[in-house]
């Protein structure tokens, strides 16, 4: 942990007693912001002063503030948390006075039910302390830069998120996943990275603590720093959104862009679209509580709504906020956009065919829409173990991308930590993503790099029928003198579009599945047929199957060495235990 994070932890400290681990985190948080707004009002305290009383108006006081002190908020209460400590007798109130003069844009601290943790602080006796404390650590922008101050606000969740048991990885994911996703997603903008006063907006539909927000500006700005960044993003949960929220005011951005809310029940960003879009939604987690939103939403908006290719199971959205990500995709007539999104496993496969998640794959790559799929080691995300893979989506594909999706194997590129975080025990270098991001770009066949026409990844499930027989094994035949099926003996097969060879994709159907009869099947049930009315069309990823690298087992006499070795140095153990 960092200096100044052990020093805001250390904090911490004066609550015990009184308060349980779990609950700390109410408190140190919304301080921690209001010591970053605290320090940033600093300078500009008496011109914000001078304007506010200019402009009794707030709507006109704000835009005179923003505009000759650029500052996007302001506050306009006569304390500080120095002046604060001058009045231990009205502490709290003078406290609650103080939040309650920023600016109506500052909502963070209403979302943490500030004020009441206020009055709580104050009965248990804790309150001067913590202000005293918090008054002494510098958060200001020319000491702790955007930067710094979003890795302290993670440092701090993790820590709660441990100490009380909870899921820190719902808030926030590791910064070293996030600068890949980024730097793939703007890996082929070469406008962006060139030319003056470029304009780019970015939006994150999960955006937690806004570290991807953050780190997508960090990187722009690194590379072109005449670009600008309109960051945009919506977060159900009320801290996080608070914090991230907070994090872009300070970055000058608008924070009229953050909005909290469920993504998938209500799009606060409805009718708008951007030039990327990057998120890293709950894996595994259900939407029971969208389910009757998105539902009605397909049925009113038919092909206009933005899960019309499928629903997956209410188990899981992943997949809902994959298609919600290409809804908020800058159409291609207009520029085109790209997304970039972080999934476990399953949506490569899940599901058979024309099964909500199949028709969802069939929609993404029939259009177009994927562009790579990178694995990321496992062990990489502080609340999970399982394998996880970053999709890029782009509908505007540079001419040698169209109708291919690459696969990457990025499962070896990792450096293990010397501490553990949570689940997290390892980490992509900065060596290691250049390494990922050149083999995307150069877009060519390798070890660790496959690519692969979109139809390739089609197939057919086609229904095998057998005849029923009667007691003397003659086919049952029905009027039509055609034999009738039995049930028992009824299969299935999985046929690729690409079988034997070919390419004509869903329309060699027949062919394809013809000459797969006549290879696979006849020659082992000869009395076997399709029925074509059972058909089905599926789509899969078979990811690791691409990659899959056979290893002969050992030798058997080595296997037998092995064996004898340990057998005698058990049989030496159990002498010593008889003696």
């Amino acid at each position: 942990m960092s200096t100044l994070g052990n020093f805001v932890w250390g904090i911490a400290d004066a609550l015990r007693g009184p308060y349980k681990p779990h609950q700390y985190g109410d408190v140190i948080l919304p301080m921690t912001i209001l010591r970053r707004l605290d320090a940033m009002l600093a300078p500009t305290r008496d011109e914000v002063a001078k304007l506010v009383a200019a402009n009794p108006n707030p709507d006109l006081a704000a835009a005179r503030i923003k505009q000759q002190l650029g500052l996007g908020f302001f506050n306009t209460s006569k304390w500080t948390l120095i002046k604060l400590q001058g009045d231990p007798d009205n502490l709290a109130d003078n406290l609650v006075d103080y939040i309650s003069g920023f600016s109506k844009n500052i909502d963070v601290f209403t979302e943490f039910k500030f004020d009441q943790t206020i009055h709580d602080l104050a009965d248990k006796d804790r309150l001067l302390i913590v202000v005293q404390e918090f008054a002494k650590v510098d958060l200001s922008p020319a000491k702790i830069d955007n930067a710094a101050m979003g890795d302290l606000f993670e440092e701090l969740i993790r820590k709660f998120a441990d100490a009380s048991n909870e899921t820190a990885g719902e808030h926030f994911t590791p910064r070293d996943a996030i600068r890949l996703l980024v730097d793939l997603l703007f890996a082929e903008d070469d406008e962006a990275l060139a030319t003056a006063n470029t304009v780019r907006s970015v939006y994150d539909p999960t955006a937690g603590t806004g570290g991807m927000l953050s780190i997508a500006e960090e990187h722009l700005r690194a590379l072109n720093p005449d670009a600008r960044l309109r960051l945009y993003g919506q977060e159900i949960n009320p801290q996080s959104y608070a914090i991230a929220k907070s994090d872009m005011i300070a970055k000058g951005q608008n924070a009229e862009n953050i909005k909290r809310g469920d993504t998938l029940r209500e799009d606060k960003f409805a009718g708008t679209t951007f030039d990327y879009c990057l998120s890293n939604p709950p894996y595994g987690v259900d939407w029971k509580t969208a389910q009757a939103d998105v539902k009605a939403e397909n049925q009113n908006l038919g092909q206009a709504s933005r899960f019309h290719a499928g629903l997956p199971a209410v188990s899981d959205g992943q997949m809902l906020f994959l298609q919600h990500l290409v809804s908020k995709m800058r159409p291609a007539k207009d520029g085109g956009g790209r997304a970039g999104i972080v999934l476990n496993g399953s949506p490569l496969f899940n599901g058979g065919a024309e099964s909500g998640p199949s028709n969802i794959r069939r929609w993404l790559l029939e259009s177009d829409l994927v562009d790579a799929i990178v694995a990321l080691p496992t062990e990489m995300f502080y609340n999970t173990g399982i394998a996880t893979y970053v999709w890029i989506l782009d509908n505007k594909k540079p001419a040698e991308r169209v109708g291919t999706v690459q696969l990457i194997d990025g499962t070896d590129f990792y450096a293990k930590m010397r501490k553990s975080l949570g689940s997290k025990r390892r980490e992509i270098t900065e060596a290691q993503r250049a390494q990922l991001v050149q083999m995307y770009s150069e877009h060519n066949q390798g070890e660790k790099s496959k690519i692969f026409r979109t139809d390739e990844f089609g197939y057919w499930t086609i229904t095998v029928e057998r005849s029923l027989v009667d007691e003397d094994g003659n086919p049952v035949t029905d009027r039509k003198g055609n034999p009738k099926p039995d049930p028992k003996l009824r299969d299935t097969e999985n046929v690729p579009f690409t079988y034997n060879g070919n390419a004509d994709g869903d329309a060699g159907r027949d062919v394809t599945v013809k000459a797969y009869m006549e290879s696979e099947v006849l020659p082992h049930v000869p009395d076997a047929w399709v029925d074509a009315k059972k058909t089905k069309i599926g789509y899969e990823i078979p990811f690791t199957r691409h990659f899959y690298t056979y290893i002969p087992p050992r030798p058997l006499a080595e296997i037998d060495a092995d064996l004898k070795t340990q057998v005698a140095k058990i049989m030496d153990m159990l002498r010593e235990v008889e003696a």
